[in-house]
């Protein structure tokens, strides 16, 4: 915590207005295209974290799933909530690497998506979400996590961090890699600078 600021969430309470307008415009089946076939088809228990737009949460509750969408920053979460105004999904002002209002609920997700927000923890950060991100997933569950690669913009805080240390930390918490795609940047912004993105399914072992 750093003047009240949670670590990794550095510029989005100024910039949300921008980033809620320039994240909507691309669809859930956009962002996910291939790894898609990987989410739960049947309604099931899903943990949004650092759910950002709501995009994600409203799309999956649009689908019959119980989401819970965690956002640490105000000014997004707000924002999302008002773009997808759903009675049932459960918003929490809670974030990486402790996630300590979730693990209170004592609850078990079949499916966890962490989409762009991994990298913005350091080391010692990610090795402690994994901890607790490994023991919210149920028997047989799954956990989207995406990477971000390439320049980091002005007032964010971003970490190097490769698919293979990721693949590296879940196997000790005995998930298995059931995906690995890597892909362009979707934002014409982010793209001209060379930005791209690893995107990685693991499966939790009996």
């Amino acid at each position: 915590m750093k003047n009240n600021i949670v670590s990794g969430t550095e510029g989005y309470a100024s910039q949300a207005p921008f980033l809620l307008e320039q994240y909507e415009k691309l669809s859930f089946e956009e962002s996910y295209v291939a790894a898609i076939t990987y989410f739960p088809q049947m309604p099931s228990k899903i943990l949004d974290i650092g759910s950002g737009t709501g995009r994600d949460a409203a799309w999956l509750d649009e689908r019959g799933h119980d989401v819970i969408a965690a956002e640490p920053t105000k000014e997004m979460r707000e924002g999302a909530i008002r773009l997808h105004p759903s009675p049932d999904i459960r918003w929490l002002d809670d974030s990486l690497p402790d996630l300590e209002k979730i693990r209170n609920l004592n609850e078990q997700f079949d499916f966890i998506l962490i989409n762009a927000v991994w990298m913005h923890l350091d080391k010692d950060q990610r090795d402690t979400a994994m901890k607790h991100v490994s023991a919210l997933l149920g028997q047989d569950a799954r956990l989207f996590i995406s990477l971000r690669h390439g320049p980091v913009p002005n007032g964010r805080q971003m970490f190097a961090v490769s698919a293979e240390e990721t693949i590296e930390l879940a196997s000790s918490f005995k998930l298995i890699p059931i995906y690995n795609e890597r892909t362009e940047s979707l934002l014409p912004s982010n793209k001209a600078t060379g930005v791209w993105w690893t995107k990685l399914i693991f499966e939790r072992q009996a």
